[in-house]
């Protein structure tokens, strides 16, 4: 496995959880590396992504100032701490790779993608 999320749960409205995403993957620093979620019903979505060498974020309308997306170098890790949770963040949680040296968060430029890790916030 090359993606692989987890830090999923349940937690009340208000509350905070933080997702990780163990890449195995050679040269860490050379992808931009992304979160997407989709809720129940709906489409998958982009939240949040760290573009190679961390050079620059980018966070989707909805978790901008809540949510904060991080690389560990050493660990090979990407993170996503997730503040002031509501219940509209329920959903399953993939991280995601693209190789483009042009950066877009549109899914089309993602060509690896991990399984997901469900959030469930309460009201």
């Amino acid at each position: 496995v090359q993606l692989q999320a987890y830090g999923g749960g349940w937690v009340q409205a208000g509350g905070s959880l933080r997702l990780s995403c163990v890449v195995s993957l050679r040269t860490f620093n050379s992808y931009t590396l992304a979160w997407f979620r989709r809720a129940p019903g709906k489409e998958r979505e982009f939240v949040a992504a760290s573009t190679r060498s961390a050079g620059m974020t980018d966070y989707a309308d909805s978790v901008k100032g809540r949510f904060t997306i991080s690389r560990d170098h050493n660990a090979n890790t990407l993170y996503l701490q997730m503040n002031s949770l509501r219940p509209e963040d329920t959903a399953v949680y993939c991280c995601a790779r693209s190789r483009r040296s042009v950066y877009s968060n549109n899914q089309g430029y993602f060509d690896l993608w991990g399984q997901g890790t469900l959030v469930t916030v309460s009201s």
